[in-house]
């Protein structure tokens, strides 16, 4: 009996295991409508890109500049008196 539940319960794990998988092959895109959405993704742009590379260089001097100071600069600059 108890090998018997085993079977079921395997039987019962591989069916949900399966309808998921099936459902997410359902509702993922398809090539077409993935080629239009990574179209249409702002890393395309490339003058968005440059503005992104920019950003991310500033971001990286500022934490550049956090490791080498001994200062709490997570209180702000604002609040220096």
């Amino acid at each position: 009996m108890s090998s018997m539940r085993t079977i079921l319960a395997s039987f019962g794990v591989f069916g949900l295991v399966g309808m998921g998988y099936g459902m997410w092959a359902v509702i993922s895109p398809g090539e077409e409508r993935k080629m239009e959405i990574l179209k249409n993704l702002p890393e395309a742009n490339p003058v968005r890109m440059e503005e992104t590379r920019k950003r991310n260089a500033l971001m990286l001097q500022v934490l550049k500049d956090a490791a080498e100071t001994n200062d709490n600069i997570a209180r702000g600059y604002g609040s220096q008196k």
